[in-house]
């Protein structure tokens, strides 16, 4: 079972560090983490995807919750929420199968962001699905590298408050 958690910090040094930490000491694995300010520069948010069974993810939230510098976690994988990933794919692309290429990115709602002579590095964010599914179909072209960002996510229709209700 996999769980999106979103978690609010205080911005300060080695917050990063010891959130890692703990999941490293625990032996419990993060499949995706992206953090970043909000607008109130005194704090950032933590998307973290982890992957366990029932007793795990409660363990993963209540050792979450004991670190000193979290403001809030919040276990929103069943709730209403919007999530996004990024990606960017440098893909083969010689003059034969580039216009392929920008029609397969077009479906998708990409940009191509970079052409050399042989190559294009296409960006296209969206779900898991479908960034996983602009992975799959340009795949038969040739995936020269590839870099995805990890989960943000967001709780829809609430209002964000920093205690818990």
């Amino acid at each position: 079972m996999r769980s999106n958690f979103s978690v609010l910090v205080e911005n300060n040094p080695g917050v990063l560090a010891r959130v890692a930490g703990l999941f490293s000491r625990r032996g419990y694995n993060i499949d995706s983490l992206s953090v970043s300010r909000t607008d109130d520069p005194t704090i950032s948010r933590m998307t973290i995807v982890v992957d366990g069974d029932e007793a795990v993810l409660d363990q993963v939230a209540k050792q979450l919750r004991k670190l000193v510098d979290v403001i809030r976690v919040r276990d929103i994988t069943n709730e209403p929420h919007v999530d996004r990933e990024l990606i960017l794919i440098k893909v083969n692309a010689d003059p034969t199968t580039r216009t392929e290429i920008m029609q397969i990115v077009e479906i998708f709602r990409g940009r191509i962001v970079d052409v050399g002579e042989y190559t294009c590095i296409v960006e296209v964010t969206g779900d898991e699905g479908k960034i996983d599914a602009i992975q799959n179909a340009l795949k038969p072209f040739g995936i020269l590298e590839l870099v995805r960002t990890g989960k943000v996510a967001m709780q829809r229709g609430t209002r964000t408050v920093l205690v818990e209700d």
